[in-house]
Order: C-alpha cells, then structure tokens, then sequence
C-alpha cells in the first residue's frame, strides 16, 4: 500500500467530531505482512534451486534465524520510509495500536517457542554427530587384546580416518552416503574382529583365525552352557547376534551423518584434514607411543585388516602344505611284530594332565605348591620301587584346544588349527595308539570329556572309549569338569586292569579334567575303595564358589589352579603306587599352559613330560634323551615339540 493511499485512509485533523473514523493499517503491521510474505517466497525460491541435500538441525535453525532476521529488516524499512505522516498516523490511532499489540503478543510467544524447539534441535544435532564421531574413532583406536586396553590407546591419531574423510568428500551426495555406509560396515566388522581377538587372546593368547577357528564357538557354548545352563547359553547367543546387528547399524549411520557434515563445511574440513596429516607425520617420525595402546600416529586398524587378509590367504594354502607332511609317515610300513618290542607284555598309560603347563613347575609365586606336590609323588612311586625321568615339549595350543595337542603327540604332525586337525583324522597316518594296536595291545580312551559322538575313535586306533556316558559316573559334576580325576583312574583299574582284564597287555590314554578352566569346585582325595559310581564326590561338587565369585579375584583364581594341578598330581601317583606293577609304564604330560589369567602375557609354550616305570630297562631306553631325574624336569632339560615325540618314542622302544 503507497504512502498516499494511506494517507488519504487517515481522517482530516478538521473533520466533524461525530465522523466515525477510517480504520486504518499501522505501518508495522503493513511491514510485517509484506515482509513476511516476500522472505516466505524468497525462501521457496532457494529451496526450489537448491540440491536435494539432507538438512542437519543446525540448517533448519540457521534459515529460520534468517528469515526473522529479514523479517525485522523490512518492516523497519517500511518504518523509516513512511516518515513523518507514518508517525503522526501512528500516534492518531494509538488505542488501536494499543490494541495491535496486545493482539501480537500470542505470537510473540508462539515465536518464542518455535526458536527454543530449535536450539533443542540443533543442540541435539550437534551431541549426536559428536556421538557419532566418538562411535567411529573409539572402533579406529580399540586394540584386539585386553592389556592394551586403557585411556592412553584413545589418545592417539588414527590415519584412517584422515584418509576416509579425503575420499569421501571427492563423491557426489548419493555415491557418498553408500560409500560411506560401506566404510562403516567394514569398520564394524573389524570392531566385532577385535573383539573376539580379545577373547582369543584372554583364553589361548593368540588372535582368531577367520580361516581354521571357527569350531571353537561350539566349545565355547558347551563352557557357558555347562556354567550357565541352556537357556543361559542360548540367551547369549541371541545377545550377541542382536549387538552384532546394532554395531553394525549403528557404524554405518554414524558414516553417513559424518559424510555429510564433512562435505557441509568442506573448506573447515579440507583444512583440518591438511593440518592433522602433517601433525600425524611429524608425530610417526618421532615414534612417540601411548604405551599401553601403541604409536600415537596409529595406523592399527588398517594394518589389522591387511593382517586378517594375509591370515585368510595362509589359511587356504596351509592345507595344501599340510597334506604334503602328513604323506611322510616313517612308521607306515614297519612289521607289526618290530614294533614296541621293548616294551611288549608292559601296560603302557598315556596320561594328559589339563593345564600342566611350565608356568606351574617354575617361575611364579605358586610354583612352590605344585612343586612340593611333585616331590610327595616322586617319594610316594620311589617307595613302590618306580623312578622317573622329566623334560619339556613345546605344545601347538595355549589356554585350550586341547585336542590340538593330543592330535600332535599322537601323530607326529603339529596340528595348531582345526583345519590340519580335520584333515588330519581323514588319513590313515599312524599313530601311537594305533601302532599299540598293531602290535597287539587292547587299546582304551578314557575321556570323559566327550559328550557326543566321535568318530575319530577308528582314526587314533581305539578298541574302547569310555566317554561322559559310558564312564558310570553318578555324582555330580563339577560346573564344566564332568568327572573327578580320581574317578577316571578307577574306571580304568576296575574295567580293564583288574579282574576285568582281558588278554594282553593295554594301552590307555587318559584326559583328565580336574584341573581344567574355570577351577571353581575342586574335588579331593578318598580311599580307592570308597570311589564307587562316583556318589562320594556329589558333596563336594555342590561346595564351592560360583564361576562368578571367582572369577572376580584373580589371585583367587590362579590359587585354585594350584590346588587343581596338586589334586591331579596327587591322584595319578596315588593310583600307579597303588595300583602299579613292574609292567606298569607311565607316561604323563600336560597338554597346554592355562589362560593368561593364570601365566600372563608372552608366557611359552612349553609342558611339562615324564616317563615312570619300575623296570630299569625302560629306562635305560630313554638315557640318550638327557631327560631330569624325578617328576620335575630341570629348567635346562631338553625341550622338544610336540610333534617329535612319537617318533622318538617308537624308535626308543621299536626294533
């Protein structure tokens, strides 16, 4: 509306007192109107010629302070163009003003509350893109082993990230948002890779083979499930299956939202992206590290990648070097009747003791225990008329996997993954029991560890297994440990060597397991005769503290180790002085070190072996392996690996 036309709307200063006066427009409200309705068309206009581009909060507040900003602009524009007859019209119609404003002050408030929403709003968006950016570098930074873990492995700069946000500013908005959800898929999955290294580490201290470690899963839920019950096991399974897919989601969500922000303020983003670099190469030259989490200049997560694909090409090819060793096999072909003859008419045990590693013979503060239980076996078999020699063998496995190391003994191939192991079990390569068998010995497995079928059995040559069902035991079990070691032995003295016995000498391999993870309830010693069907040991298998309680104490968990390993010691001497002969050979050996919990970081790998018998010309055979005298091997006995143990053994004792 013009000037003039208002002016003429406005009543003369002469008219007649009874003339009703012209309503007329203030010039704010005309302002206002005409204001508003231009910034409304200004701004569809802009959104019309603007890219389809996700708004972040912030953008909406932004437009929105502008357009009140333009808003307040043109009305005192109009204002100051309407001069003087503006005023004096305003100050004629001043009750109507009055009026005027208390008309606006609803929209006032309405205005009001509409600019607090949006400051929540932008607020909001700004916490959770720093979210997301603390989400993607805290997976960049996380290391894959829990010594590591710590404020100082958050502290450091990772390449990767300079890296992501150069190549995804270089894409157009929908090729950046799928490369970017890309980029946060991978990383997720690296994430969920450095967790389960952590586990891995924790239990066997080495990291997972995406390749050949797949089957250790099944064992870890038959641990939970025999901790925590079925139900508990398959609730943790659908846990993490759920937290999988949520970190999975939620990387790649907070990718895309950082994709854009980048690009939304692409020279900021240019510039910090050129400082940091030169900041991460100035700091990788002076190798400064964030101890216990690496080099400040990090480049870890990548490095890990290259590292698991490298670890995926060397899982494929190892079975093709495997089949090559497991073709050379110098015991195939030797007569049955040259084998073992120095050892023919002699009942003959092989006697794995769960987690006997070194670290319990030597080098820690609970050595002493386990060592005094040594010398009471040793003076126990010494006053039955038996002598012992001890060295060391290198075990393929740590923490677990225990099969790994009864496979390598048994066969004489180092079998360190479930790949060789499968591979291995679908050959006819010879083996210590089966080379027993040949040679006419009744061969036993007493494993009570089995709680399934095993048709490896036919492999490794035995005549009988007495696993978890076929044992007879009828006391309760000890959480994971299904029978006591005391129990075992008796099994085999009652079933095979007593009057049960049938003709010929036997071979037996014995699993122990009272000394294996978690080492909550830990049975005791009776008399051999009070043994039974295993009822006896139902009390203390119900005393004790759960997996939990323990756990939460590491001094308290590595002092029931000891007492687990004393309790093996002692039960297997006790049975030979008990129940041994001058045909009684023993041979015992631990199958791996226990969990880092127990040794610590970088412990080896190395067990302890023994060979005890009554007959002095057993043991003249063995003279030439420079072996310790006793139980106890010397700290600078011969060490071997495992896998050389059969041969040495066959060529001992075989013509």
């Amino acid at each position: 509306m013009s000037l003039i036309t208002r002016f003429r709307r406005t009543p003369a200063l002469d008219a007649p007192a009874e003339a009703p006066p012209v309503e007329a427009t203030p010039a704010a409200e005309v302002t206002e109107t005409t204001g508003a309705t231009g910034t409304a068309e200004a701004t569809k206009t802009a959104e019309a010629t603007e890219p389809a581009e996700v708004t972040e909060p912030a953008e909406v507040t932004e437009a929105a302070d502008a357009t009140e900003a333009a808003e307040a602009t043109g009305a005192a524009e109009s204002a100051e163009a309407a001069g003087p007859i503006a005023v004096a019209a305003s100050t004629a119609e001043e009750p109507v003003a009055a009026s005027a404003e208390q008309g606006d002050e609803p929209k006032k408030a309405e205005k009001s509350g509409i600019t607090v929403r949006r400051r929540l709003r932008t607020t909001g968006g700004w916490l959770l893109t720093l979210a997301c950016a603390a989400l993607v570098l805290g997976a960049l930074l996380s290391p894959n082993q829990m010594t590591s873990l710590g404020p100082a492995a958050f502290l450091r700069l990772p390449l990767e990230a300079l890296l992501a946000v150069a190549v995804l500013r270089l894409f157009p908005r929908r090729p950046r948002i799928y490369l970017a959800g890309l980029f946060g898929v991978g990383l997720a999955v690296m994430l969920i890779i450095k967790i389960v290294d952590m586990g891995f580490y924790t239990t066997l201290s080495r990291p997972f083979d995406l390749v050949l470690d797949w089957p250790f899963f099944k064992d870890a839920y038959n641990f939970v499930q025999g901790n925590t019950g079925t139900v508990g096991a398959v609730a943790a399974i659908v846990g993490i299956v759920l937290l999988a897919v949520l970190v999975l989601a939620a990387m790649a969500g907070a990718m895309i939202r950082l994709s854009g922000f980048v690009v939304r303020h692409d020279k900021a983003s240019v510039r910090t992206v050129a400082v940091l670099t030169v900041i991460w190469v100035l700091i990788a030259g002076t190798g400064l590290r964030a101890n216990p989490g690496g080099p400040v200049a990090a480049v870890s997560t990548g490095r890990m990648a290259v590292d698991k694909v490298e670890q995926v090409a060397a899982g494929l090819a190892d079975s093709r070097e495997f089949a090559k060793l497991a073709a050379n096999d110098a015991f195939r072909d030797v007569p049955p009747e040259q084998l073992l003859t120095g050892l023919r008419g002699k009942d003959v045990f092989f006697t794995f003791i769960e987690s006997y590693g070194r670290t319990a013979v030597e080098g820690y503060d609970y050595t002493a225990a386990v060592t005094s239980a040594l010398e009471a076996g040793n003076e126990r078999l010494s006053a039955q008329g038996f002598a012992a020699r001890s060295g060391w063998l290198t075990s393929p496995t740590a923490g677990g996997g225990s099969w790994l190391a009864h496979s390598t003994f048994q066969s004489g191939l180092w079998i360190n993954n479930q790949e060789r192991y499968r591979n291995l079990v679908s050959t006819e390569h010879t083996t210590l029991t089966g080379s027993f068998r040949r040679a006419d010995w009744r061969t036993v497995g007493v494993m009570p560890a089995l709680t399934y079928a095993w048709p490896e059995q036919d492999f490794y040559g035995f005549d009988q297994v007495y696993n978890s069902e076929t044992i007879g035991y009828e006391g309760e079990h000890f959480t994971w440990v299904v029978v006591p070691d005391q129990f075992s032995y008796s099994t085999l003295q009652t079933r095979e060597l007593g009057a049960a016995r049938q003709a010929g000498p036997v071979m037996a391999e014995i699993d122990t397991l009272s000394s294996h993870t978690p080492w909550t309830r830990l049975p005791q010693m009776v008399d051999w005769d009070q043994v039974g069907d295993g009822s006896i040991f139902t009390p203390m298998a119900q005393a004790g503290e759960s997996t939990r309680e323990l756990w939460s104490n590491s001094d308290k968990v590595r002092a029931h180790y000891r007492q687990s390993i004393e309790y093996s010691i002692e039960a297997l001497t006790s049975w030979i002085s008990t129940y041994g002969d001058e045909n009684t050979v023993l041979v015992f050996l631990g199958d791996h070190q226990p969990a880092p919990i127990i040794t610590g970081e970088n412990a080896t790998r190395d067990v302890p072996i023994t060979l005890v018998a009554k007959d002095p010309a057993v043991l003249d055979k063995i003279t030439s392996w420079g072996w310790t005298d006793g139980l106890k091997p010397a700290p600078d006995a011969p060490v071997w690996p495992m896998d050389a143990f059969r041969d040495r053994f066959l060529t001992a004792f075989s013509d």
